[in-house]
């Protein structure tokens, strides 16, 4: 399967997506399974498909899949995702409208993650190392409390 590059926003687009994201979304490091190390990914749940169709055309990539529903009075709701480059892509045409402490997370992976995240997935001890502090550093990032 093709490699596929996200498509160029424009600064309205950005701004829209950023608000969402700041909003609905996460911006994370994200394990698909135990052997793995962690990606970054980009959520956006709602219960809007339409919404989340409408990042994915302007985007260019990522995966929209539906949530488990676990009570039958919940309405059906759905998830956008994107990870790895495609993320880190989409994130340095947000990164200026972000607001939340997703913006520290923006940034910080923006600089890092490229240099810790060797494509061939290779890791030197040193690699490692720094990739834990990483990712600890990044995942401390959380929402200020209030008061």
């Amino acid at each position: 399967m093709a490699y596929l590059s996200p498509k160029p926003l424009s600064p309205l687009e950005a701004g829209y997506l950023a608000g969402l994201i700041d909003g609905e979304g996460t911006i994370t490091l994200s394990r698909r399974n135990l052997n793995k190390h962690r990606a970054l990914v980009i959520t956006i749940s709602s219960t809007e498909l339409s919404i989340l169709k409408y990042v994915q055309a302007i985007t260019g990539v990522g995966k929209i899949t539906n949530k488990r529903i676990t009570k039958a009075n919940h309405t059906p709701s759905f998830t956008y995702q994107v990870a790895n480059r495609q993320a880190l892509y989409i994130l340095k045409q947000i990164a200026d409208y972000l607001r939340s402490y997703k913006a520290d997370r923006a940034r910080l992976a923006l600089i890092e993650y490229p240099r810790l995240t060797p494509r061939n997935g290779r890791y030197s001890p040193l690699q490692l190392q720094e990739r834990t502090q990483f990712i600890e550093k990044f995942l401390g990032i959380r929402p200020k409390p209030l008061g």
